[in-house]
């Protein structure tokens, strides 16, 4: 005999089924998320990864996309696309290693590093807003659970965040 469903279980039949998973709640907070980003930071033409790009390249100046990947958890072959806008608005430079010339290391740009200082008003704003309709109790709470979450998940992902590797391989090579 099947097991009997519970009485609060989303009946498969309807919508529910996919509103109530996780999965699903993750992906609509990233839409959002990114809107209100895009929202608070229009006057600057920036995005969330183009955000998270600068401020690793100004955390380590010099790092290159292969180590920018890892620091801000993104996929390399997509990353390069974000590098070279970045680069066409001259917000980062590109610059051949001393030791292999195929390698590209990134710094910042005065502009971009002035455009950070000018963002970061804007970029507060965007993440006060993404939790503005919690209580500030749940808020803390939230964070927590997402931080632990993100921790404990971060192998089973296509691209684990790995900072840390990151930066002592730059460091050995530099």
């Amino acid at each position: 005999m099947p097991p009997k469903p519970r009485p609060d279980a989303p009946r498969p039949d309807t919508m529910d089924a996919v509103y109530t998973k996780p999965g699903y709640l993750f992906r609509r907070m990233q839409q959002i998320a990114v809107s209100i980003f895009l929202e608070e930071c229009r006057e600057f033409d920036l995005t969330p990864v183009q955000y998270a790009a600068l401020v690793a390249i100004r955390a380590h100046p010099g790092i290159d996309a292969t180590r920018l990947s890892a620091v801000i958890a993104y996929d390399r072959s997509t990353l390069g696309s974000v590098v070279e806008r970045l680069e066409a608005k001259e917000w980062v430079r590109r610059a051949a290693s001393a030791g292999d010339k195929r390698v590209k290391l990134l710094t910042l740009t005065p502009a971009g590093a002035a455009l950070l200082r000018q963002v970061e008003d804007a970029v507060e704003r965007a993440q006060a807003r993404m939790l503005a309709p919690l209580k500030a109790a749940d808020r803390s709470t939230l964070m927590a659970l997402l931080s632990q979450l993100v921790d404990l998940n971060n192998e089973a992902s296509r691209v684990p965040l790995r900072p840390d590797d990151a930066i002592a391989h730059a460091k050995k090579s530099g």
